[in-house]
């Protein structure tokens, strides 16, 4: 246990649940990739679950070594990364691996490259520094919030043709970390109302032009969104095995019949039905395998107390910046979390959001796991300044007290 204390600093509750989530996600996905390693692996399940493992032993060792160094440094370098990332997700919008009609990874070496992942940390952590730097200055509309939110409109929109959820997840996220930073509720109510406007007019004309004959892959896109929510709202069930509410539907046999208690470890019957059991729906793989107790409400309560302890952590920050920066990143982890189980019990459509940590990936794991890295930075230095802080303190009563004593034993002799 002091070894562990030793290399392992920062809030332990959050190495827990980084080795509980962990923990899920081993299991969870060793037991839905049985059909994909069918299809493509000729039923070797093992070249997946040695694949996850290394990714998410890449992520663990991004969250020990990013844990290490004070998080002061991406103050410095939080411009160079927005400045990376735009002409990334530029690139990738236009030159980037074609799935499905939406061009979201990059060719690296390889492998494919998920250029939303970073975008998301870079500019939560961009946003966190300018707010944390124009403090004094927030309500000054032209010269502080409309840049932050030009930026914030600039990389959502660029992400939002491959990957609408994304996009709408990361604008939220960061109109929430504007209202926590002080700014004008009014103004950014304003600015959020002219943004759904003009992206709901955007949808509707790409869906138009699609409808029109305009074949193009962003108009698809755009008839892909109509069509899932249309598709939610109506209850309709397709039999391609491949539509999105046909999964939708699935993933609700997987949660009707795990129950409270489940099936079993390794007895889903429906991930041979899913086919993205491993990822957007393995939420309603480990609800069937182990139901809703021992399943759902414990992965639950896992992300409910990162959010409590990222919360305390805040709390205790004497600084704007790590406070910011803290905020943002354990919200989009959980707000992330909270779509992609909502998703799998049908309670919202399909969005094709991972389950972090826990699902099937690759830039996805390793970017929560820095991420995960930069909140133990911060929880490092806020429970290292508690100690001195308290040994302060006790060495200032101690030294009052020791004056005090001082003081009765000069005066009582004087008064005898």
């Amino acid at each position: 246990m002091n070894i562990l204390r030793k290399y392992f600093k920062g809030d332990p509750n959050i190495w827990a649940i980084i080795v509980g989530l962990s923990f899920f996600s081993l299991l969870a996905v060793y037991s839905s990739t049985g059909s994909l390693a069918y299809r493509w692996a000729g039923g070797n399940t093992a070249i997946y679950i040695i694949r996850h493992s290394g990714f998410l032993a890449i992520g663990l060792i991004f969250a020990f070594i990013i844990h290490i160094f004070p998080y002061k440094y991406l103050a410095r370098i939080s411009q160079w990364l927005i400045v990376i990332v735009v002409p990334l997700l530029f690139i990738t919008l236009f030159f980037g691996v074609d799935e499905n009609y939406a061009t979201r990874r990059l060719p690296i070496f390889g492998h494919t490259f998920q250029t939303s992942d970073l975008a998301k940390m870079a500019l939560i952590i961009f946003l966190a520094q300018r707010l944390a730097s124009k403090q004094n200055e927030i309500l000054d509309f032209k010269k502080t919030l409309l840049p932050m939110f030009i930026m914030i409109s600039v990389v959502c929109v660029l992400i939002l043709p491959a990957n609408f959820s994304t996009a709408g997840i990361l604008f939220a996220v960061c109109v929430m970390l504007l209202f926590v930073g002080r700014a004008s509720f009014k103004q950014l109510l304003g600015l959020c109302s002219i943004t759904i406007v003009a992206a709901a007019l955007l949808v509707a004309s790409l869906y138009g032009l699609q409808k029109a004959g305009a074949d193009t892959v962003v108009t698809r896109r755009a008839e892909t969104w109509v069509n899932r929510v249309e598709r939610y709202w109506s209850g309709e069930v397709k039999e391609d095995i491949l539509g999105d509410h046909f999964q939708a539907h699935q993933a609700k046999i997987a949660v009707g019949t795990g129950g409270l208690f489940g099936n079993g470890l390794g007895k889903s019957v429906q991930r041979n039905y899913l086919p993205h059991s491993y990822s957007d729906f393995i939420f309603a793989i480990i609800i069937e395998e182990y139901g809703l107790v021992f399943g759902g409400l414990v992965i639950i309560l896992l992300y409910l107390t990162l959010l409590y302890r990222t919360i305390l952590i805040i709390r205790k920050c004497d600084k704007t910046f790590p406070a910011f920066l803290v905020f943002g990143l354990s919200l989009i982890i959980v707000f992330q979390a909270f779509i992609n189980m909502a998703v799998a019990v049908g309670l919202l459509p399909v969005t094709g959001q991972p389950l972090p940590l826990i699902s099937m990936g690759g830039t996805s794991i390793v970017f929560t796991g820095v991420s995960f890295g930069i909140i133990l930075s911060v929880s490092r230095e806020v429970r290292g300044n508690e100690e001195p802080i308290e040994r302060k303190k006790t060495k200032n009563n101690t030294t009052e007290q020791e004056a005090n004593n001082e003081t009765e034993e000069e005066i009582i002799p004087q008064t005898a």
